[in-house]
């Protein structure tokens, strides 16, 4: 497996590797998108699956913002929230 691409902006590039680092899957290509992360539970109850797809910008208008909502994205999955509170003994 060929490691992906970069993403052009440097910040967007950094949520990127935030959301791998989570076992978030990037994959690039697509229609109208730099690419696509994909959760790596895809819960049909993590938010009604909504969030377990987010599209990847090429040339957002906000680098900072685009690669913030990434992070988010990420940060408040329900299922890696529930796991990682299990950890914790919540």
């Amino acid at each position: 497996m060929k490691p992906r691409p970069a993403h052009p902006k440097k910040e967007v590039e950094d949520a990127l590797q935030h959301a791998e680092r989570h076992g978030w899957r990037v994959e690039t290509g697509g229609s109208h998108a730099w690419g696509r992360m994909y959760c790596p539970d895809n819960d049909e109850e993590c938010r009604c699956g909504e969030f377990c797809i987010t599209s990847i910008w090429s040339t957002p208008k906000n680098p900072g913002n685009h690669a913030r909502a990434l992070r988010r994205v990420v940060d408040n999955c329900t299922a890696q929230r529930a796991a990682s509170d299990s950890k914790k003994g919540k």
